[in-house]
């Protein structure tokens, strides 16, 4: 599957869920990595991982495409038909 087919391609339920969560830790973790206060080494540390964690995450849910041939939800962008 080329990479332009896998992006038309509908992204299941689960693993759109999963990428937001995974949009929402990279967010968190960076805005406090880039805070103007001084903030313990710990914390710090935990928001370096919190964005890594988060990157990874929604970059492995947006790869994932279903392959079945029902139809996704209404809000889908592409619906699928069966062949």
């Amino acid at each position: 599957m080329k990479i332009i087919e896998r992006y038309k391609k509908p992204t299941p339920k689960f693993f759109r869920l999963l990428r937001n969560i995974g949009i929402a830790l990279a967010t968190a973790g960076g805005a406090i990595i880039a805070a103007p206060i001084s903030v313990p080494a710990i914390v710090i540390s935990i928001a370096t991982y919190m964005t890594v964690v988060g990157t990874v995450a929604t970059a492995v849910s947006q790869a994932v495409v279903s392959d079945s041939p029902k139809i996704m939800d209404k809000n889908s962008p592409e619906k699928s038909v069966k062949k």
